[in-house]
């Protein structure tokens, strides 16, 4: 009977070679795609500013350590391969072509990152690899160090390890595996990993030690790259976390409290029905400076104010609550609209963190039914009348925070009753195209919603209506709406 190892195969058949071969086949096929990766990575984005792409990059450096590695030893089980077997396979009929990959690694890379020692301890001989004395660079003229010499070239943290190690393996017959520094006389220094096991003589005693080295200090390198880059994004990850959560927690604490339908004036001859919402992001992480906001004021007036600042996050947010009190403390002081607009104006630009914004500031008089209102590079309020809509005509105004000493133009309008008014900020209807056409292409869709809100019976109506046209879709930015209905 055969041997069970080659009980299910042909005697001229060499399924070792063969199964080497496809095994170097596939990680030469890993290796190509591996380095499409790393290039990927490399283009990707910047590297310095990106702790995502730098932990990418640094995983992808340690696997094509580790697949470099397995191919120098899929070659060296290739080669050790029986000569009769190596023979039989010399001429193979011509096998399927390989996917496309990478050149195979320059033949003897691993080899010279591999040495092998011995140290007969009976007859004080020591034999050494060349690829040893390479290691450690040392010149073979000078001949093998002695286990007691070669501590000599280990770092002096690492002397006791290797002490240890040796003696366990010495005295107690253990074997050796473990790692240590040494230091070239070059003043590299390199970390090896270095395994062995004791020839006992007769007596039980250790009368040879035969270790393999390897220096592994490229892929410790690139462990550690891996590990100190996932730290750094984990720390990032936990910084942006915390950010989103403040600056959430400070819109809310600014944008109005009040959910559904609020009236203004109370008790006034004539009210405004009153509801906003704010709509987020598709990418929840943006977090915005937009706010909408709706005060009565001492005089009987309501002030009603929409607004956006650049920027992201906590900054963001902190700068929306900055100008959203000064808009209010100011305006409940008496300040028309494009008083207002100024102040704001002169706020952002000598704020300690200076920021840009468009804002709109209205305030509606019940007695009159005038609306006054001024813009900062503003979309215009949208008034809804007798089932059309139209933008008004808006006043001078340039971004807040953009020049020094800016004056503001204020425009009015005499609203009726069951006029609907629409005010929002750009990031309500997303981009197709950028510049003038984007804000025109945005009041086209929201004019287009006029017979719907002709057939709203409430604020709050109009604005699921906003809500259900602009709600689902994937916006680029955050955004807010307010809409105020006269009554009768």
């Amino acid at each position: 009977m055969p041997p069970p190892l080659y009980a299910d195969h042909p005697a001229d058949r060499t399924p070792e070679r063969d199964a080497v071969e496809a095994l170097i086949s596939q990680a030469r096929t890993l290796r190509g795609g591996l380095d499409a990766v790393r290039r990927e990575s490399s283009v990707a984005g910047d590297l310095a500013a990106d702790p995502q792409l730098r932990w990418q990059r640094a995983l992808c450096d340690l696997a094509v350590h580790h697949l470099d590695d397995l191919g120098g030893h899929l070659d060296q089980l290739r080669e050790g391969l029986p000569a009769a077997l190596a023979d039989a396979a010399e001429a193979p009929a011509e096998p399927p072509a390989a996917p496309a990959g990478p050149a195979a690694p320059e033949r003897g890379t691993l080899l010279r990152r591999v040495g092998s020692a011995e140290w007969n301890l009976l007859t004080d001989d020591v034999t050494w690899s060349d690829e040893l004395f390479a290691m450690f660079g040392q010149d073979p003229a000078d001949g093998p160090l002695t286990l007691d010499e070669l501590p000599s070239l280990v770092h002096p943290e690492d002397q006791e390890k290797l002490a240890v190690m040796v003696t366990d393996c010495l005295v107690d017959g253990r074997p050796i595996d473990g790692e240590f520094r040494i230091v070239r006389t070059d003043a590299g220094v390199r970390t090896v990993h270095m395994v062995g096991e004791p020839v006992l003589d007769s007596d039980g005693g250790t009368a040879c030690v035969w270790t393999v080295l390897r220096d592994v200090s490229e892929l410790r390198r690139s462990q550690t790259a891996v590990r100190e880059t996932g730290d750094s994004l984990r720390r990032q990850r936990h910084i942006a976390q915390t950010e989103h959560r403040l600056a959430v927690e400070l819109q809310e604490s600014v944008l109005p409290p009040w959910r559904g339908s609020l009236r203004f004036p109370e008790g006034g001859p004539v009210t405004l029905d009153l509801a906003g919402r704010y709509l987020p992001a598709a990418t929840s992480a943006l977090i915005g400076g937009d706010w909408y906001d709706a005060l009565q004021l001492p005089d009987g007036r309501t002030l009603l104010s929409v607004g956006d600042l650049t920027g992201h996050g906590v900054a963001a947010t902190s700068g929306m609550a900055m100008v959203l009190g000064a808009l209010r403390g100011m305006a409940t002081a008496g300040h028309r609209p494009g008083q207002l607009m100024g102040f704001l104006n002169q706020l952002l630009d000598t704020a300690s963190q200076p920021a840009l914004g468009s804002a709109l500031c209205a305030q509606f008089d019940p007695a009159t039914r005038a609306l006054e209102w001024a813009q900062a590079a503003h979309p215009a309020p949208l008034l809804f009348r007798g089932g059309t809509g139209r933008a008004l005509d808006p006043p001078e105004g340039v971004l807040l925070g953009a020049t020094t000493g800016a004056s503001y133009g204020q425009h009015a309008e005499r609203l009726e009753p069951g006029d609907l008014l629409v005010l929002h900020t750009d990031g309500l209807v997303p981009r197709r195209t950028h510049g003038p056409d984007s804000t025109h292409e945005g009041t086209e869709r929201l004019l287009a919603l006029a017979p719907r809100f002709g057939a709203a019976r409430s604020a709050q109506d109009s604005v699921r209506i906003v809500v259900e046209e602009f709600g689902t879709i994937e916006r680029e930015d955050d955004a807010c709406v307010l809409i105020a209905k006269v009554g009768d």
